[in-house]
This record gives structure tokens, C-alpha cells and sequence, in this order.
């Protein structure tokens, strides 16, 4: 395996909006880029890619889950 690619797992860092999409189980890419290009997911473009970790992800469904039920 590419050393780049398993320092990156060992971040938990997604990279990519197709990665995300996948990440999120979003039907397209397209629909990722919106969230994204809307600031709605905790994510930052690096250079001209998209990268969010996957523990900030995780963090902001649960609070999106939590605000539901309360």
C-alpha cells in the first residue's frame, strides 16, 4: 500500500468529494459538493480538494441526532 495513503488512514482523513459522498453514503458527487461548497460538514479545501475527518463527520451527525430527539 501507498505509505501516503496509510498515513492518511491513520489521520482518518477523507480526501476528496467522491470520498466523502462515499464516507456519507450520499447517492452522488454532486450532492457532496454541495454540502461541501455550502460549509454545511465540517470539512476545508486544500488546494483544490476537499479533505474532512472522519471523527469531525461522525461528531457532527450525532450532534444533528441528538438535536432531533431532544
Amino acid at each position: 500500500m501507498n505509505p501516503h495513503v496509510e498515513e492518511q488512514q491513520g489521520l482518518g482523513l477523507v480526501w476528496g468529494a467522491a470520498a466523502i459522498a462515499r464516507e456519507l453514503n450520499l447517492k452522488n458527487e454532486r450532492q457532496a459538493f454541495y454540502i461541501l461548497e455550502t460549509g454545511l460538514l465540517p470539512a476545508r479545501k486544500v488546494g483544490r480538494q476537499w479533505v474532512a475527518s472522519r471523527a469531525a463527520l461522525r461528531a457532527y451527525f450525532e450532534n444533528l441526532l441528538s438535536q432531533e430527539v431532544a
